[in-house]
């Protein structure tokens, strides 16, 4: 009989909400400039500066509006920029079952003041959640071992207790060398999620699953 959870680190992007960059920002991109994709490559290798903290909104839009050949307002930018998300309401039945069972859920993503404004504000799903540790506030960004240090500290977190769920195989990897309960999300594959959460809870096959299908 596996150690209850006490507690789970919840990724963002592409666990709780979709995000496809592609479909907010390519229709900001010129006719005449080129292959989109290309640009908006170049863009989001440029997105770290924002994601730390380094770099102040304003002076981001600047610059991607550049690297986009945008020449519109920077409203039209930033309402673009937080267009790229759609919600994954299947994971949200999980996270209200699991705040239940009284478990400390924690936000941890790399993610910016513009998106995580805008994500705050739409999306009740994160009212569930008792604590944030977010990459422009830290100045570190997933994998980076800083930044999970920085939670298990902050919210007393023992990682033999705690689960983490996230998509990218990086960060999953860090995960598991600090001893973090972890599993790599994929949408496609949520059924396995569900295996894994009855596995983590000690349950037989279809315990938690029945539980949360009907939250």
């Amino acid at each position: 009989m596996p150690v209850p959870p006490t507690a789970a680190l919840f990724d963002i992007g592409n666990v709780l909400v979709e995000v496809d960059f592609a479909r907010g920002l390519t229709p900001l991109v010129s006719p005449e400039a080129g292959p989109p994709h290309l640009r908006l490559r170049s863009l989001l290798e440029k997105c770290n500066e924002l994601e730390t903290g380094r770099i102040a909104p304003d002076e981001f839009i600047a610059m991607a509006s550049e690297c986009l050949a945008f020449t519109g307002p920077a409203e039209e930018f930033r309402d673009a920029w937080n267009s790229i998300f759609r919600p994954l309401r299947s994971m949200w039945s999980i996270v209200s079952f699991l705040r239940s069972l009284r478990l400390k859920l924690i936000l941890f993503s790399n993610t910016n003041c513009m998106h995580i404004e805008w994500l705050l504000t739409n999306y009740e799903i994160f009212e569930e959640f008792r604590g944030r540790v977010f990459s422009h506030e830290v100045g570190f960004t997933k994998p980076d071992p800083a930044i999970y240090h920085h939670a298990l500290t902050e919210f007393n977190l023992t990682p033999e207790e705690t689960l983490y769920i996230d998509d990218l195989p990086e960060n999953i990897a860090t995960g598991h060398t600090l001893g973090l309960r972890c599993h790599q999300y994929s949408r496609e594959r949520h059924h396995e999620f569900i295996a894994w959460l009855d596995q983590e809870f000690g349950l037989p096959g279809g315990g938690a699953h029945g539980t949360t299908a009907s939250t």
